[in-house]
């Protein structure tokens, strides 16, 4: 009597278990499909905005959605249900057109019918140059020890936005100089704030190119988390020294 009566306890108890588990799913996969998307920083190309080592989360109906608000890209419909333009100066996650497995990060300064050239490292947006302000280089320590400094600059768009850039000077890097691109109907441009460091729309052969409005995952609003990599994910007593405690929650500008 006392083991069937424990058996059943077992069993509600297993099955609560599962239940909730389940709840915690569909609510987890609810929230990353529709509301917010972490995000983690692989590379440099969006310094000093972003660093590698940042989290952040994505808000996915900033644009509203489309096949690429789901995961793994269902083929549901075409283009975006509830769709919202991006404004130039936001910092967006997008799929790469050439490989839309693949994520990238990027700030839009190009809009549909914008006309984009680079010319001696300055930005033209629809013939007009972007105003430049020097202000303190973004200093880092390498791989090797070394202290780095690299040119910051405050750039601001057309519509008021400004945000922080690294780049070298003019004649630095390829990109620094381009042709002047047209941003078809429903395409977005692309750069990364590490102008000398980033593969973006400037580059046709990179992947990259002009950005289709239904790759855009979302925006990118606040960082979360960060860590300098200094500690192995085993290394707990180095933990406390390895966060970039000042970035913990800082909005994304």
């Amino acid at each position: 009597m006392g083991g069937s009566v424990t058996r059943r306890v077992r069993s509600t108890v297993t099955g609560e278990i599962l239940k909730t588990l389940a709840y915690a799913f569909v609510i987890a996969v609810v929230i990353r499909t529709f509301l917010f998307q972490p995000f983690n920083i692989p590379s440099g190309s969006m310094e000093d905005t972003l660093l590698v080592g940042d989290y952040l989360f994505v808000t996915k109906f900033a644009y509203g959605y489309s096949n690429h608000s789901f995961p793994w890209s269902p083929d549901l419909f075409k283009g975006r249900v509830w769709a919202a333009q991006p404004q130039r100066g936001d910092v967006v996650v997008f799929k790469l057109p050439a490989r839309p497995w693949e994520d990238f990060i990027k700030r839009v300064v190009g809009l549909p019918g914008d006309r984009i050239q680079m010319i001696d490292g300055v930005l033209y947006i629809n013939g007009e140059p972007c105003k430049l302000e020097q202000v303190d280089d973004f200093v880092y320590t390498d791989e090797y020890g070394d202290e780095m400094h690299v040119p910051r600059f405050r750039e601001t768009l057309p519509n008021g936005v400004s945000h922080e850039i690294l780049d070298e000077g003019p004649g630095k890097a390829l990109a620094d100089d381009t042709q002047e691109f047209v941003v078809p109907a429903g395409h977005y441009f692309m750069m990364g704030d590490n102008r000398d460091n980033s593969s973006d729309s400037r580059m046709p052969d990179s992947g990259v190119g002009f950005v289709p409005e239904e790759n855009i995952v979302g925006r990118a609003d606040i960082i979360f988390f960060s860590t300098d990599g200094s500690a192995k994910i085993w290394e707990v007593w180095k933990w406390p020294w390895s966060f970039r405690y000042g970035r913990i929650f800082q909005t994304i500008d």
